[in-house]
Parts: structure tokens; C-alpha cells; sequence
């Protein structure tokens, strides 16, 4: 095992093999204790040690660059694309009509899009360990970094022992062996992928997303030919529906006419941001990355375009196949048999679909513990480079991995067996409803580092086009879908309020997540006194300066065999 280096050694790297003197902009160099980033990592009392860094010597030189720009591509597939897709489309068809899901999910793709362009313009510049929490400290404030990080620490450890209980729900559908075998069986499977190489765990994700795919164009495919009347035995369906029920649901008892209709619609976007939640995932681990300035704004360009696809047209199928007000929509058994996939192929005559898509949903669960897992120990291991978090967090295996970030996962996994008790399931899920809101906050904070960016450029008379990746669009995609991530922060609850319809589980999943962010962040700002970063003092010409002494080298092209389906990350 080796030891990362303490806050000391901290010096921003020109390269992952050499230091180099840092630019003279602050008249520091790669010698001192303390440099123009905040060497010293605790928000010092000048300015210069605001906690802002690039590549640290630490996470260069133990970490290691085992994930390739498909791997990253995938991840964020393989994150976005899970039981939201294969198993929650059905609600939002009873929800809001299949018009006004179809709607929902096409504005949640278009803040999609703007996240991830953010976050690759962002990344591509400082691919760090932990994204867009250690570029908050460099863009924002680092009291913002510790809040979001600690945020998103708390809500992984907690989706894991999720994941694995709702794998548990999954094998219910197929067999009545107890629980505790599934819970022992995918704790150290999860736990042996997080202590093994960065390339076993890309390799993993890349396997699951190709499933994950391939079932999605399956059931597209299939879905089309039954509505068409493919299928011996059933009717054309077309777009029945759509004039019976109708396109829109009303939001009853709530309210009815227009309104009741545009609350249908509105209600359908929180669940579409859970249902693409993930895709920010993938630039976590940009440290371990190899060609990360080139690979991460490639995965973030490609990984929209596939799923925006995916989605809407699995939205637009599901539509078509079953009616708004089939019951059968409503049940909340949380297995492959709520899937309106399921619903259609089993009245189509083909019950094995159900099977088929319980296996993928679990290799989906099991996929999603494996991305809070290295989500949540590369943030870890990021505030702990800021001295945010205690110092036993660098330590690292002689393979790479932040070996005792993972031990405490796996530590917090054995919550799984909260499941096996109803009362101590209750207390679990409360905790888990904590930070359900945290996909927005993450998303906001993406948008609000990339808003940063281009100011302090235009403030400093920096060129945007010197960036390693530059959109010119993106400074309006992101003005407009920031607001809107909290638009729908702020109204994700909103049913709660009204006559009648209080839940308090509902009121917690959608907003006590928001003081706990706040309160984290006054709690670091108070106690180290750190500053928001001035937009003239941001060392952008270093990192400029260090993109452009040290580029990515060329991704090789993809060979032969592998361009049949290699537009799927490439």
C-alpha cells in the first residue's frame, strides 16, 4: 500500500510525470508549501489559498489512468439509462398523458444537455478527481465545494445499501429465497469492484451499459411492432391513446381543465430528472481518465445525443402502447411487472419479455451501486486532497485505488439489512429521501461553475476559444437552464401544499435536502472564513497555460471490427 501525499505536498502538476514552475502570475513555484491554488487546503486566510487547484501531485502520482474515452462514455450511459427508463415511464404516462410525459422528458433533455456541455467545457480544463465539487472550490468558494461534496458523499453512501435492496426486491419477482443472501452475495461483489483496478470497474460499467442498450432498442423495436399489429393475434394500435384518454392527464384532485393538465406535465419533470440522473458521473473519476481533456467533453457530447435518443423514443413507444388509465400502471410491486414494456408484450402474447427485463433491471441496480461507489469515494478522496475531510482518505492502494474511502462504503452497505426489519426500513428510506433532491443541487452546481468560467474570462480578457473544448452557445444554455434546475428544486413538492394532499415523505425527498447544503455551506464558510473567489483572481492562465504545454495525445481510431457498433461511445 502507499500513502498519498499530505496537504503539504500539494503542488499543481504541469504534467502527470514532472513538475514545472507555476506560472508567474502569482510568483509561486512547484517548490513551495504554498502556491496561487492553496497548497495549505484549508481556505487560508489570503486569497491565494482559496482552495482552488489543478491536477495535484497526490492524485497524479497515485491514482491511476486506467479509464478510456469509452469507458467514460458508457458510464454516463450506463448511469442515466436504469429503472427510470425500464420500470418508472409507466407513472409518468398515468401522471401527465402521453403528450405531456413526452414534453416533460424533452425539457429535462434539453437541461441535460446544457449540464453536460457545461461539464465537459469545465472539466476538459481541470479534470480533477471529484469534477465539478473540486470546481467549485476553484470557480466559487471552497465552503460551496465541502457542502456539494459532503452532499454527495452522504447521498452515495446511502444509495448503495439502496441499490442492493431494491436488487433484493428484484430477485422476489423469479424466487423466494430470504434476502440475506442476495444483500451478502451484491455487498462484496460491490465492494470487490471497488477495491479492484479503475479499468475492472470500467470494464464492468462498459458491460452493463451494453446491455442496457441493446434491451432498450429491443424494446423500442418490439414496441413499434406490436402497435403497428406485428404480432399474430393483435390489432394495430397507432396513436389510439393519443385521442383516448387523450394526449394530457389532468392533475386530480388537484385541479382540472388547462391547469389540472399543465400540472400533469410539470409533475412529470422531477421524475425525469431522477430518471436521467447519473450522467454527471461521468467526469468524476477525470483524474484516472487517460486523455482526460479530450476523452471527458467527447463522453459528455456523445453520452446526450444517445440518451436524449433513447429516451424520447421510449417515451414516445410507451405512449402509444398503453392507455393513461390502465391500472395496471399504478403498481408499485418494484419489479419488471410495472414495466409498461412488460404491461404490452404481455398482452401481446409474450409473458418472457417480463424475465428478460428483471435481469437487465438488476444488472441496472447493481450498475448504479457500482457508480455511487466510485462517485462517492473520488469525492471523498477529492475533499480530503482539500483537507475537508481527514487525511486517512489519500491513502491509496499500490493499483490506484483510495482504498480506505472504499472500506467505509462497504462499511455502510451492511444498512442493507435494514430491510429486513419494516420499522428499521421506514427509518432507512427516511434517510435515503434526505438527499433525493441532490441531482438537482449537483446539476445547479455544474451550471453556476460554468456560468464562472466564462465570466472570469470575459473579466480577464481571456480568449474563450483557448479553452480545450469550447461552445459558444453554452454561456446561453446554461444562463437559462440554471434557473430552471431550480425552478423545479423549489416546486418538486409542490402537490404537498396543496388542500388536502399533505405527505410528509414526499415534503422531506423534496426539500430538506436544501438546508443541508446551505447549513454545510455556512458551517465551512464560518469556521475557515473562506471568501468567494474573486473573478479577476482565478488562475485561469495557469491552467490554460498547462492544457496547452501538455495536450492529450490522439485517441487511436477504433478498429475494424468494433465500428459496427462503436458510434455508440464514439
Amino acid at each position: 500500500m502507499s500513502e498519498s501525499a499530505a496537504s503539504s505536498e500539494r503542488q499543481p502538476l504541469m504534467d502527470p510525470k514532472q513538475s514545472a514552475t507555476v506560472s508567474s502570475h502569482y510568483g509561486a513555484t512547484a517548490d513551495d508549501t504554498e502556491n496561487a491554488y492553496g497548497a495549505a487546503g484549508l481556505g487560508g486566510a489570503h486569497h491565494a489559498a482559496q482552495d482552488g487547484d489543478l491536477i495535484t501531485r497526490s492524485e497524479a502520482q497515485n491514482l491511476k489512468r486506467g479509464l478510456a474515452q469509452r469507458h467514460l462514455s458508457m458510464l454516463g450511459i450506463a448511469g442515466a439509462i436504469g429503472t427510470g427508463l425500464f420500470l418508472s415511464l409507466g407513472s409518468a404516462i398515468q401522471t401527465a398523458g402521453p403528450l405531456g410525459a413526452l414534453l416533460g422528458y424533452a425539457v429535462i433533455g434539453l437541461v441535460v444537455c446544457a449540464v453536460q456541455f457545461a461539464l465537459g467545457e469545465v472539466a476538459a480544463l481541470l479534470p480533477v478527481t471529484g469534477s465539478f465539487v473540486r470546481h467549485a472550490e476553484f470557480l466559487v468558494d471552497p465552503a460551496l465545494g465541502f457542502a456539494v461534496g459532503w452532499n454527495l458523499v452522504y447521498g452515495n453512501i446511502l444509495s448503495i445499501p439502496a441499490e442492493i435492496t431494491a436488487i433484493c426486491v428484484l430477485f422476489q419477482f423469479w424466487t423466494d429465497i430470504t434476502p440475506v443472501v442476495w444483500i451478502v452475495i451484491f455487498i462484496v461483489l460491490t465492494s470487490a469492484v471497488g477495491f479492484a483496478f479503475i479499468r475492472v470497474f470500467g470494464e464492468i460499467e462498459f458491460t452493463f451499459a451494453m446491455l442496457k442498450i441493446l434491451l432498450v432498442v429491443f424494446l423500442i423495436i418490439l414496441g413499434l411492432v406490436i402497435n403497428l399489429g406485428g404480432i399474430p393475434g393483435t390489432e394495430r394500435i397507432g396513436f389510439r391513446y393519443w385521442h383516448d384518454p387523450g394526449p394530457f392527464v389532468e392533475l386530480l384532485p388537484i385541479a382540472s381543465g388547462d391547469w389540472g393538465r399543465f400540472l400533469g406535465f410539470w409533475s412529470v419533470m422531477t421524475g425525469a430528472v431522477f430518471s436521467f440522473a447519473g450522467v454527471e458521473s461521468l467526469a468524476m473519476a477525470a483524474a484516472e481518465a487517460r486523455n482526460p481533456r479530450r476523452a471527458i467533453p467527447k463522453a459528455c457530447k456523445r453520452v446526450f445525443a444517445r440518451i436524449v435518443i433513447f429516451y424520447m423514443l421510449a417515451v414516445l413507444i410507451v405512449g402509444m402502447l398503453v392507455a393513461s388509465d390502465d391500472e395496471r400502471l399504478g403498481d408499485d410491486s418494484g419489479t419488471a411487472a410495472t414495466s409498461p414494456f412488460v404491461l404490452a408484450a404481455s398482452a401481446a402474447g409474450i409473458p418472457a419479455i417480463a424475465s428478460v427485463v428483471n435481469a437487465v433491471v438488476i444488472t441496472s441496480a447493481w450498475s448504479a451501486s457500482n457508480q455511487s461507489l466510485l462517485s462517492g469515494t473520488r469525492v471523498l478522496y477529492g475533499l480530503a486532497l482539500k483537507g475537508q475531510a481527514p487525511k486517512i482518505f489519500l491513502r491509496t492502494t499500490s493499483w490506484g485505488t483510495p482504498y480506505v474511502c472504499v472500506g467505509l462504503f462497504s462499511l455502510f452497505m451492511l444498512l442493507s439489512f435494514m430491510s429486513l426489519s419494516d420499522g428499521a426500513y421506514t427509518a432507512f428510506w427516511w434517510l435515503v429521501d434526505l438527499t433525493a433532491a441532490g441531482v438537482l443541487i449537483s446539476w445547479s452546481t455544474i451550471l453556476f461553475n460554468h456560468l464562472r468560467l466564462k465570466m472570469a474570462l470575459r473579466k480577464q480578457g481571456i480568449d474563450p476559444s483557448r479553452l480545450p473544448w469550447h461552445n459558444s452557445w453554452t454561456i446561453y444554455s446554461s444562463a437559462i437552464a440554471l434557473p430552471m434546475c431550480i425552478l423545479i428544486l423549489l416546486t418538486g413538492g409542490f402537490t404537498t401544499f396543496c388542500e388536502g394532499q399533505w405527505d410528509t415523505a414526499t415534503f422531506i425527498s423534496s426539500y430538506l435536502d436544501i438546508p443541508l447544503v446551505l447549513g454545510a455551506y455556512l458551517i465551512w464558510k464560518f469556521v475557515k472564513k473562506t471568501k468567494l473567489v474573486s473573478l479577476d483572481s482565478i488562475p485561469l492562465i495557469d491552467a490554460l497555460e498547462q492544457a496547452e504545454q501538455y495536450p492529450d495525445e490522439p485517441e487511436p481510431k477504433a478498429h475494424s471490427a468494433w465500428k459496427v457498433i462503436s458510434w455508440i461511445w464514439d
